[in-house]
């Protein structure tokens, strides 16, 4: 009986072990993505984001909202970086729903644009195209 107990808490403590581990690696994968959003590098925002969905199983819309590379999500620093390839490879990428979805600060990609004067950008024209 003793060893099944030991057992027991042994495996316990190897899965928690285990999914603290994954949580550093997905981290440590996204690392860098603004970066990447901000010099406007599509090939390498592609790779990272088939890399994720190949290691870890996760869509962008998994991830999506717990990025902030500044206070900001990945496609409104795209749209202040004037990163259009990287930023439309993002709105292409997120489902129409998620798009139209209040952010972290309560609003949507279309009322933040209309405030920060951005309707020129390619990336919001995009994102209209999306919607």
């Amino acid at each position: 009986m003793l060893k099944i107990v030991k057992t027991s808490v042994l495996l316990a403590l190897a899965s928690v072990g285990v999914a603290n581990t994954a949580q550093a690696d997905i981290n440590d994968a996204l690392a860098n993505i603004c970066t990447i959003v901000q010099a406007d590098d599509k090939g390498e925002l592609r790779k990272k984001i088939r890399t994720v969905e190949s290691d870890y199983r996760m869509k962008l819309h998994d991830y999506y909202s717990g990025i902030s590379c500044g206070g900001n999500s990945l496609i409104r620093t795209a749209m202040l970086a004037n990163a259009v390839e990287a930023g439309t490879l993002l709105v292409k990428k997120m489902p129409k729903g998620d798009l139209s979805e209040p952010e972290k600060d309560g609003k949507t990609l279309q009322a933040w644009v209309s405030e920060n004067g951005l309707q020129g950008s390619a990336i919001a024209a995009v994102i209209q195209e999306r919607m």
